[in-house]
């Protein structure tokens, strides 16, 4: 039976604007919204839900500061502002992740390391990011400081993994600059190897603090099951992996295609994505750190094919020069992954106007409690 008991910090916090509401309604409710965007082009399946929605952020991220009176408080910016609530237990963020936090909150006095300030810019800590692989259970956790020294760090990581031995490894991210972004661009392994493991979809991904993997692994592997269902390869494909990240749908899919391209314009997670291939065995894939729309341009204009395109890309969608490009290449399949309906639906609209249509609709519910939903598409080449 799920507790429907409205989180405490919900008014301040505002990430999850469905609390008090029933979860058979949110489903309801995103269901509605998929069909009123996407519905003018095919048929929506039911929204897959999960059995347990709660604490499966496997990624959980805290900003840390200090009150007028010298109180540290670690949790999330309250909604539209800068002003932090603080923040004890969080009921869609994994619980031991949470509680790692809490209690680095608990060592900083002891250890005199002062939280940073952003109005005068002194101060250490800014944040801690925690990522737990669900399946491996290794945990990585990132300091991320304005500077790189943090004094007596050997000592801090030491009373730190006496509370919490399931830490596998502990990462000083440097962000020494006024921004708005949380990680900065370089890291320093204190502890163990600098990166977590986790499997997904039967394969081994290697997970370092910048790289991007989604954060609710049950459902992902739902949503990438479905999307190798829609592309329905047959070991004769050559297939193209936009937006790949890590390379998470490419190596799943390299199991059952002929060849994969991967483009990724971040080269952490290419890094990562090439570590992967090797770890799962995987020779017929191949990755490029390259902007997704530029690298299909270029192969659009090499006059290259390719039988089925994935793309999952960010919030804003793709662009025009990406579609035009798939247009060109006219892949028989594409798989559109999506965590905006909205951008989707544009760019749906683009692909359906020239030669594509829309044969299966998916949403997903990867994120419970909050507005957010995934959804994935199958577009099939219309015949000339």
């Amino acid at each position: 039976m799920v507790n429907y008991n409205r989180c405490p910090y919900a008014k301040k916090c505002g990430s999850c604007s469905f609390q008090g509401v029933p979860y058979e309604q949110q489903l309801a409710t995103k269901q509605k919204e998929i069909k009123k965007l996407l519905g003018n082009y095919g048929k929506v399946s039911p929204i897959i839900g999960m059995e347990n929605p709660y604490h499966y952020r496997n990624k959980v991220h805290a900003v840390f500061g200090r009150l007028r009176n010298g109180t540290i408080v670690s949790g999330v910016y309250e909604a539209k502002t800068h002003k932090i609530v603080d923040i004890e237990n969080c009921q869609i963020e994994d619980e031991i992740s949470s509680k790692i936090i809490r209690d680095i909150h608990g060592l900083l006095r002891s250890f005199k390391i002062k939280t940073y300030d952003e109005d005068t810019g002194y101060g250490l800590l800014r944040h801690v990011l925690v990522r737990r692989g669900f399946t491996s259970g290794e945990v990585m956790v990132v300091l991320v400081l304005g500077s790189p020294i943090l004094p007596s760090k050997n000592n801090f990581v030491k009373a730190l993994r006496k509370l919490h031995p399931e830490i596998s490894t502990v990462v000083i991210n440097v962000n020494d600059k006024k921004t708005s972004m949380v990680l900065g661009e370089r890291n320093i392994m204190v502890y163990g190897k600098g990166f977590i493991e986790d499997t997904l979809c039967g394969c081994t991904f290697r997970i370092s603090p910048s790289s991007f993997y989604q954060i609710n692994p049950v459902q992902t592997e739902v949503l990438y099951g479905k999307a190798m269902e829609f592309a329905g390869l047959s070991g004769k494909e050559r297939v193209v992996d936009a937006y790949s990240g890590i390379g998470t749908i490419g190596i799943v899919a390299a199991k059952q295609a002929k060849e994969v391209i991967c483009v990724e314009l971040n080269p952490d997670a290419v890094r990562d994505a090439r570590t992967n291939a090797k770890r799962n065995e995987i020779k017929n894939i191949s990755f490029y750190q390259k902007d997704a729309g530029e690298f299909l341009v270029q192969m659009a204009r090499q006059g290259e094919k390719v039988d089925v395109v994935f793309m999952d890309p960010p919030r804003s969608g793709s662009d025009e020069a990406f579609l035009s490009s798939v247009v060109t290449m006219a892949p028989k399949k594409v798989v559109y992954i999506s965590c905006n309906p909205e951008t989707q639906a544009r760019d749906l609209k683009y692909l359906v106007k020239r030669g594509y249509e829309v044969k299966k609709i998916q949403g997903v519910d990867m994120f419970p409690w909050t507005g957010h939903v995934e959804t994935v598409c199958l577009l099939s080449k219309k015949a000339q």
